[in-house]
Formats: C-alpha cells, structure tokens, sequence
C-alpha cells in the first residue's frame, strides 16, 4: 500500500528549497484506527509527507534523473502538535549537502504557524539499471509516472482566477 502525502507543491527553488502540502481529510483511510475517536496523522506518515517532499525536491533540481529515490536515514526527528482532520500540513525542505548518491535534507511540518515535525533526512538516489541493466525500463516507466503525477502536484506561475462572463 502506497500512501501519497503530498496534495500539492507550492513554491519551488531549483537545488535548494520546496514547499508542499498535505490536507488531512477524514476521508484518510488510516484515520479510522488512528486512533479511534481521537483521529490523527500518524508520526511514520507525518516523516514519509517530509520524505516524499524531499524526494519532489531531488527529482525537480537534478531533472528526473534517478528513478528510485528513498529514504536512508531519519535524524533528530521531532514531533510537537498532533494534525487533526480539516487542517493542513505545511512541509518544508532544503537541500544541506549532496553527493552522487545521496542527498541530505532538513525538513520541518508546520500547521497554523506551529511546528509538528522536524528532522534531518539522508535520501539516497540511483536508477535500477545502475545495478542491473535489464530494469532500463522500468526506469522509464517509474519516470513517466512521477512526470504524470507533477502535473497534478505542480502548476508553477500564478494562480489561474476563473472568469466570472
């Protein structure tokens, strides 16, 4: 089961910084056991709605150029607020250092000004035909698939305002 913790990109800085959100919905099919009558964001998904930010961040700087980007190491995370249904997780993350194969991250959740999550992240990215030649294509697949799902995450430029003729 794959969770998307990411609704929408808001702000973008090639190599250096993105912004995104998550608006938790009671619709979340994990809400109903966590926890009953107390629904909330579990802590694993408020770090994977971080990881997933900082993965859009390494895909949209270095232009899809790795088809696998995954989280390697978790440091220093910090929960503060729970995130309740009806409000919306603000994730922000900036690149700190990068190698050929990894990318190190610091990247917080806020909601209504007040910091839920925090922490440093090491992702590590490659393509499976660096380690076997024959997955070529399903890097291409996996590619074409986070390329279809950017333009529903991110529509750079201003806002389009509907016409009201």
């Amino acid at each position: 089961m794959r969770f998307l913790l990411i609704d929408r990109i808001v702000d973008f800085q090639p190599g250096a910084r993105i912004t995104a959100v998550k608006c938790l919905t009671m619709a979340e099919e994990y809400l109903a056991d966590h926890f009953p009558n107390f629904p909330v964001m579990p802590g694993v998904l408020m770090l994977e709605a971080m990881t997933q930010a900082a993965a859009w961040l390494i895909r949209l700087s270095e232009d899809f150029a790795h088809s696998v980007i995954v989280l390697k190491q978790a440091n220093n995370v910090k929960y503060g607020q729970f995130v309740e249904p009806g409000q919306m997780l603000t994730v922000t993350v900036e690149i700190i250092s990068q190698s050929a194969t990894e990318t190190k991250v610091k990247a917080q959740g806020m909601v209504d000004g007040r910091t839920t999550v925090s922490g440093r992240l090491v992702l590590e990215r490659y393509n499976l035909a660096d380690r076997n030649p024959h997955e070529a294509s399903a890097d291409e697949l996996i590619l074409q698939e986070m390329r279809n799902l950017l333009t529903v995450l991110y529509q750079p430029g201003p806002p389009v305002v509907p016409s009201t003729v």
